[in-house]
């Protein structure tokens, strides 16, 4: 089962890496930026896409919004982890499609306790 990580900050994209490796039977694949993932998007099939929302290029959004109209994509639960906390940003991020919509500093059991159930572990 594979998990793809969006994430421009390494240290941000280390930790998300590290703390959803923890699950077992889990594979990690790191992304830096949303143009990274519609390229990597199509020789993998992933069970999840976790992405922030502020990165260069195509951000988070785009990405949501490209993920949910593509017919092989539209059905991987999508979770966002961002800086991008008012109601206003959580509610375009859910709206768009996300199953999840996590503020960080996230809470790594929270992220955990959320990828088992949406990957059914």
């Amino acid at each position: 089962m594979k998990v793809l990580i969006v994430e421009d900050s390494k240290a941000t994209r280390e930790l998300l890496a590290t703390t959803v490796q923890m699950i077992g039977g889990v594979e990690v694949v790191c992304v830096v930026s949303g143009f990274e993932a519609l390229k990597v998007l199509p020789r993998h099939q992933f069970a999840l896409i976790i992405t922030d929302i502020n990165m260069p290029d195509i951000n988070g959004l785009e990405l949501i919004n490209f993920v949910k109209k593509n017919p092989h994509y539209r059905d991987t639960p999508l979770f966002v982890v961002t800086t991008e906390g008012r109601d206003q940003d959580r509610a375009r991020g859910l709206a768009l499609g996300a199953a999840e919509y996590l503020i960080k500093p996230f809470d790594s059991e929270v992220l955990v306790r959320l990828v088992k159930q949406y990957l059914k572990l």
